[in-house]
Formats: structure tokens, sequence, C-alpha cells
């Protein structure tokens, strides 16, 4: 199996800066993709940021500009640097992975953290 744990997030004013990070651990054979998705009170969880192996990335309209993600793949860990945060940022944010354990020949799995709140305060 594997987990995946985020640190950061808390309270910061708009027009702030963050930094969230998060690392992946257990019997991982390969990460294929590491990226943030947020998700506020009777919302769908949506996609802010994706980073694949090869140092591509993508990301969400509602960020481009603001956020950058990025990936150490040798610590198996993403961050999330958020700046110009705004109040409608706030969201809890998790880490999902997509990743292939070791034994598993390709069979890829999906994994999440336990998520992080974001509070943007105007």
């Amino acid at each position: 199996q594997a987990q995946l744990v985020e640190s950061g997030g808390g309270l910061v004013q708009a027009g702030g800066s963050q930094r969230l990070s998060c690392v992946a651990s257990g019997s991982i054979f390969h990460i294929n993709v590491m990226d943030w998705y947020r998700q506020t009170p009777g919302k769908q969880r949506e996609l802010v940021a994706r980073a694949f192996t090869d140092g591509g990335t993508i990301y969400a309209d509602f960020v481009r500009g603001r956020f950058t993600i990025s990936r150490d793949n040798a610590k198996k860990s993403v961050y999330l640097e958020m700046s110009s945060l705004r109040p409608e940022d706030t969201a809890v944010y998790y880490c999902h992975a997509n990743l292939i354990l070791q034994g598993e020949g390709s069979r890829s799995r999906d994994f999440w953290g336990q998520g992080t709140q974001v509070t943007v305060s105007s």
C-alpha cells in the first residue's frame, strides 16, 4: 500500500502566499502523476494542478499564473506554491497520486491524502 501525507495549509490573508507539501510513502514502484485537488462544502472535488513524471504540468484556469506545482521524484513529493491568494481559494486541498505498487506489474492505483484546510481571509 501507499500513503500520502500533506502538510502546510492554515489561515492566510488575501493576497498572501502559502505552500503545501505532500510526500508519498509505502511500497511504491513508480508514480505516474501527482496532483492537488480542492473541495468546498457542497461542491465536487476539482483539479487544481497536476505534475507528470517528466516535469510537465497542467493548471486549472482559476489558478494559472498564481499557483505553481512542482515535484521531487527522488523524494516522492509534490508541492504547491500558492500566491496572490483569494478568499475563493478557501477549501480543503487534497494531494492525489496515481502510482504503481511494487509487485503489481503495470497496474496503477489512485491514492489520496487526508486533506489540509486552506482558509483565505478577506
